[in-house]
């Protein structure tokens, strides 16, 4: 049961928060529970959330967390999700020193969440939502079957992330006319009449009954000739719920899953940056505030843990916080603009200061606008990936171990960028819905470099082909040549892509 937190930690609470309010954070409120060992594996296998709609993988993942934390190999320190107001759970294990850390973590967490761009068009009242969406799956798990719908769930979710993380961001798209009108927005009739010589013969050569029979034609002859989607479409989960030939509870659930998949995507795409948002600030609130002179030694080790980082793994924490700390000293020193660009000598870049001194306010700029791939095109630079150390590695099977590869700038910059881009997942977009003019769906994978692993693709066409219920095609390139993947009735098949002419 979740429980409240005790009288000397709501008084360290409320320290904290007062203290984080005096750096400038702004935060919704936030609440905190307490909770055991199960409790917190439990949430945590369901996203942070009390409730979601049941299917097997919230068992998978509870029961690989509980397994990682009694072989010692990891631990939940915290939980925080982004509602208004936000809940964070505590660990009841935990000894002060970490409490102390974790809500001084969790405040700069739901500073982020409130004010950074990419949380803006988040559903801040999700706790309810998934209950709600509970609910309605339990329902049809009862009217329709439990397997049933579990199937269709395993279908959606394998695709969940064949969505467009920028759509909430785009203004609405207008749909053109595809029909002719006059000054008065009336339809233009004379394009559906024959050509007449006299006026008066007008009404005999085309009378209502023909013009109307020829505009039903050329409505017809458009519609027909009309691709679907008209534009290649990044939201297939969207697509679907508008073309697929769906049972209502069927689409019902897809748009749960694609709600909720929404939902996530600014975590996705702010891993970096909000954790380490959530690392400064908890180092500033711990060093300079909260911290007693006999806590030191705990505190350095949970950091420790925290920002330690093996050769070829990536710690969003550590690359995070050592990014906004490099962003407040240049920006303090007066280490940017025209002039330092243009300064070559390493000597001068190195005693660079001009006190400027806006360190910090550049800081909260950066929470407001950027996401991670913008934070580290921008702000990870030449310097700050020699001090950091920041090489590039792969493991080497002669000698079983992470080996550099290159200590090069731009390839360590390139592939750091790759691997946030997308979440470093496919970019998968639909082109029509009547490939080779049998109702099939084609979809088209935006080729940057890394052919699709196919053992995956199998397998996902094989859950869209369930859910379109005709055929499904995939053109990508695979070692260098255009390829078509077809999965048909559960079988798959790879064959050259003779161009657009096999497209209607």
């Amino acid at each position: 049961m979740l429980t409240k937190l005790s009288d000397d930690l709501e008084k360290m609470r409320i320290k904290i928060r007062d203290y984080a309010k005096g750096y400038g954070l702004d935060f919704f409120e936030t609440i905190f529970v307490m909770v055991d060992f199960d409790q917190i594996n439990s949430l945590a296998a369901l996203g942070g959330f009390p409730k979601r709609y049941p299917h097997w993988r919230f068992g998978m993942e509870y029961d690989k967390i509980s397994k990682s934390y009694e072989y010692g190999m990891s631990k939940i320190y915290e939980m925080v999700i982004n509602t208004d107001p936000s809940y964070a759970y505590l660990l009841n294990s935990n000894n002060l020193v970490d409490q102390k850390l974790v809500m001084s973590h969790v405040y700069a967490h739901v500073d982020f969440f409130k004010n950074n761009y990419w949380f803006s068009k988040t559903n801040r009242k999700m706790l309810d939502q998934m209950a709600n969406h509970s609910t309605r799956v339990r329902r049809y798990m009862d009217k329709y079957g439990v397997d049933r719908v579990e199937d269709f769930i395993d279908s959606c979710l394998s695709i969940e992330n064949l969505i467009d993380p920028y759509l909430p961001f785009q203004a609405e798209k207008k749909k053109e006319e595809n029909h002719s009108t006059d000054s008065n927005g009336q339809e233009d009739e004379q394009v559906y009449k024959l050509k007449v010589e006299r006026s008066y013969m007008d009404k005999f050569i085309n009378p209502p009954e023909f013009v109307e029979k020829q505009k039903t034609k050329s409505v017809n002859k458009i519609a027909k000739e009309k691709r679907n989607p008209e534009y290649p479409e990044r939201d297939v989960l969207k697509f679907l719920l508008d073309n697929a030939p769906l049972e209502k509870w069927e689409s019902d659930v897809l748009s749960i899953i694609r709600e909720e998949a929404y939902y996530f995507v600014p975590q996705m795409m702010t891993k970096i940056m909000n954790e380490g948002w959530a690392s400064y600030w908890h180092s500033k609130l711990m060093t300079e505030k909260v911290l007693e002179d006999s806590e030191l030694i705990d505190y350095a080790h949970v950091c420790s843990g925290v920002f330690s980082t093996a050769p070829g793994q990536f710690n969003p924490y550590k690359l995070g916080v050592e990014l906004y700390r490099d962003i407040e000293e240049r920006w303090d020193k007066g280490m940017f603009g025209k002039e330092w660009d243009a300064c070559l000598d390493v000597e001068v870049r190195k005693r660079w200061d001009r006190k400027t001194g806006i360190g910090r306010n550049k800081l909260f700029e950066v929470r407001k606008i950027y996401n991670d791939v913008n934070f580290v095109d921008e702000f990870f630079t030449e310097e700050f990936c020699i001090r950091t150390e920041f090489y590039k590695y792969m493991w080497n099977e002669q000698n079983h171990r992470y080996e550099i590869v290159t200590r090069e700038f731009q390839q360590v910059k390139d592939q750091l960028l790759t691997m946030l881009t997308n979440g470093g997942q496919p970019v998968i977009e639909v082109i029509e819905s009547n490939f080779k003019n049998r109702g099939e769906l084609l979809l088209r994978h935006r080729h940057q470099g890394v052919d699709l692993d196919q053992k995956y693709s199998v397998e996902t066409m094989k859950n869209l082909n369930a859910i379109w219920r005709r055929p499904v095609n995939l053109l990508t390139i695979l070692e260098g040549k255009e390829k078509v993947l077809s999965c048909e009735g559960g079988n798959f098949k790879i064959e050259d892509y003779a161009g657009p002419g096999e497209s209607s």
